[in-house]
């Protein structure tokens, strides 16, 4: 099954719209967790096990995993939800873009090594640093358009002919790289308006929507200019204000509650 219909499906299943980041920070660990040898696959795990239901999608940050020298764990974790939760993908937000072999090393990374149902994307290098991406019509291209940031706007709000740069790319995207259906965008729940622009440009494409949460980005502003016309449309990203809502040895039940709220949330606002 394809990245896109998982991501169907799994909408319709969990009636959520919700994405829970995985960024491991240990210092922010309960007390009891943190002097484990697999401490960071410990936490994860009991994060995803406790908000499955809730999300359509889960979102580990390659970075926070590589700077612990934890790629195994990053392995496992994906492994795991793959065997406990199928049919939850699985987006590595890892923002690649790199040329010719490199490029096709870092999909392989993504989808053979890590079995990433999707990945996220840089697309400023152009596409050919994102084809070995692009041609994988079973796996997602997420792919960076106007990011939640506020240093963004330093290259993405660019005029170019009369408009800003990230709806060239929006357009771009849409109309000449997604020969196989597989392109989403990032956008930021910072942005509302812009969301709402993007959204027109795009029509049904998926939009990854981070910054709901500790980046303060409203949920029924992103649903109000972000939602496609079927009520779907969008992957709104918390991590932190999922994953640390709780210090002690009930944090997994803690991060259901941040998630069911966020969840409910957002249901209401559709």
């Amino acid at each position: 099954m394809s990245f896109m219909q998982s991501l169907r499906q799994a909408w319709a299943r969990s009636g959520s719209l919700l994405c829970v980041g995985l960024d491991p920070e240990p210092a922010r660990f309960p007390a009891h967790l943190r002097e484990r040898p697999d401490a960071v696959f410990a936490f994860c795990a009991a994060i995803v096990d406790a908000t499955a239901d809730l999300v359509c999608a889960f979102k580990p940050q390659i970075a926070h995993f590589a700077a612990l020298r934890a790629e195994d764990a990053l392995e496992r974790l994906i492994a795991h939800i793959h065997d406990a939760h199928p049919g939850v993908p699985v987006i590595l937000d890892a923002k690649r873009g790199d040329i010719g072999s490199t490029a096709r090393h870092y999909a392989s990374e993504a989808f053979e090594r890590y079995r990433a149902d999707a990945v996220t994307l840089n697309p400023y290098l152009g596409r050919d640093s994102v084809e070995p991406f692009l041609e994988r019509a079973d796996k997602g291209a997420i792919l960076l358009c106007r990011t939640s940031n506020p240093g963004g706007a330093d290259f993405q709000a660019l005029d170019c002919g009369g408009e800003p740069l990230y709806l060239r790319v929006a357009e771009t995207i849409a109309r000449d790289w997604n020969a196989h259906g597989n392109c989403a965008l990032v956008v930021g729940a910072t942005w509302p308006e812009e969301l709402g622009k993007v959204r027109a440009r795009v029509g049904t494409m998926p939009l990854l929507v981070p910054g709901i949460g500790a980046q303060g980005g409203d949920v029924a502003a992103v649903l109000r200019h972000g939602l496609d016309a079927d009520g779907n449309g969008l992957i709104i990203s918390a991590s932190r204000a999922v994953l640390y809502a709780g210090d002690g040895e009930d944090f997994a039940a803690a991060a259901r509650e941040a998630a069911r709220t966020l969840r409910e949330a957002i249901a209401a606002g559709r």
